[in-house]
């Protein structure tokens, strides 16, 4: 998707500067404390035993996650500030990184303030309950970055009419909507099979903070999986996680054609993908799909049992346009 902007500045904020500043404060917040901490912290647990059997010097731990976060979330963020880039895969990205933030600075700050004014950091015991908050704020960040990302693509308008050979259905058909992938049992079957593990392995370790952990692997399954499909008088929108990922408006359609579509020989497998530049496909099953194409060249492929009926009305809706 082409854009005439290159950085999205919500992009840059929670992608780029958000990561480097919590990376910062990690140090500046070690090396203000370092005076009340132990001169060997305790930076890793077994889960053999509640006793700590990794130990670094403050600093040198400061400077390890700083690293981890910048590298690892910072790396997932800075997609986000790429304004020509997929608005729903800049999302994904943006939410799994500033997730690993969360979770690290959280952690970070936690683990240091239990072992402020200790001589020893032998007995120093795992806070569970970081995980759980840690993992929390990084959902929290997470959702609130992507949701403040912005399309910037450039919208060409179409010059004529689509093909005469091509479906057509009345305009005052729309709008039409359709819910592809997951739908509300197969939600519920994942849930579970999130669930069960999850619980299972709380018990385990006696802690019930780790279900939050859990949480964002089941968004990001469902994000990329579970989509609404809304053909209007405006154009085509594909949302997720309500929210528009992709969108098209009548003004740059030049053509939309159905034609049967197998998720993994055409686009290597289901969901969001993308085949090629400018080439996006919401694949969700095998069968029907629109396949319509743009005045700037994108194309975009929707599996649908609605798929003659979504493109007629957009066809009919670019003809009168």
């Amino acid at each position: 998707m082409s854009s005439s902007r290159i950085v999205d500045p919500a992009g840059a904020l929670f992608g780029l500067l958000l990561p480097v500043l919590a990376a910062a404060g990690g140090v500046v917040l070690t090396k203000i404390w370092e005076p009340r901490l132990p001169a060997e912290i305790a930076i890793h647990w077994s889960s053999s035993g509640p006793s700590p059997d990794g130990f670094d010097s403050p600093m040198a731990s400061a400077w390890t996650l700083a690293l981890v976060i910048v590298l690892i979330g910072g790396g997932c963020c800075a997609f986000a500030a790429l304004a020509g880039g997929q608005l729903m895969v800049r999302r994904l990205m943006l939410f799994v990184g500033l997730w690993v933030v969360g979770l690290i600075t959280t952690m970070q700050i936690v683990v240091l303030s239990n072992q402020l004014d200790l001589d020893s950091a032998a007995d120093v015991a795992l806070p569970m309950s970081a995980l759980g908050i840690g993992g929390i704020v990084g959902t929290v960040l997470g959702l609130i970055g992507a949701s403040s990302l912005r399309d910037y693509r450039v919208r060409v308008p179409a010059t004529g009419r689509p093909d005469t050979d091509l479906p057509r259905y009345p305009a005052s058909a729309a709008p039409v909507t359709d819910d592809v992938g997951f739908g509300t049992v197969g939600s519920v079957v994942l849930v579970l099979l999130v669930a069960v593990p999850a619980l299972w392995l709380s018990s385990l370790v006696g802690s019930w903070w780790l279900l939050s952990l859990f949480v964002p692997i089941t968004l990001i399954v469902l994000a990329t999986l579970r989509f609404r499909v809304i053909v209007d008088d405006t154009g085509i929108r594909v949302l997720n996680m309500g929210m528009t990922s992709v969108s098209y408006g009548i003004e740059e359609i030049e053509g939309v054609r159905v034609a049967e579509v197998k998720p993994f020989a055409d686009f290597g497998g289901w969901g969001l993908k993308v085949k090629g530049p400018r080439n996006y496909g919401v694949v969700t099953r095998t069968g029907p799909a629109l396949i319509l194409s743009t005045a700037s060249g994108d194309r975009l492929t929707v599996t649908s049992p609605k798929a003659e009926e979504m493109a007629g009305v957009l066809n009919s809706l670019a003809d009168a346009r």
